[in-house]
């Protein structure tokens, strides 16, 4: 079971060959997991209403995580890892705290939550 962030989901929503390959599968076998930040964070950057369109067709199907103190959480994981100084921001550290959570593996194209990811692992 995966989450992929916001930077995983533009690239498949862009076409990129390499990221649908791996991802389409995972997809299709319901294996992708999301949260409200980053749907919020797709729909903000959708350009028509045929993009919103695809956007709310998919966060109607993906099975989502349970959100209960999810940002709270987040604020405390940035906090003791002092992620923000990492220009880690606080959607990201829920992301984060929402794979550790829900133990499902993180899948990320951003550099310095692969480095948060990394130093939460030591």
């Amino acid at each position: 079971m995966i989450i992929a962030d916001t930077s995983v989901w533009i690239e498949f929503l862009r076409g990129n060959e390499d990221i649908s390959i791996m991802f389409g599968p995972y997809l299709r076998k319901g294996h992708i997991y999301t949260t409200s930040a980053i749907f919020g964070e797709l729909f903000q950057g959708a350009k028509n209403t045929r993009e919103r369109a695809i956007l709310n067709e998919f966060w109607e199907y993906l099975p989502k995580v349970d959100e209960t103190d999810l940002f709270i959480k987040g604020g405390k994981l940035s906090n003791t890892y002092k992620l923000y100084a990492r220009g880690v921001g606080l959607i990201d550290c829920t992301i984060l705290c929402a794979s550790l959570d829900n133990e499902l593996a993180l899948w990320t194209l951003d550099k310095k939550l692969l480095e948060a990811v990394e130093l939460i692992e030591k």
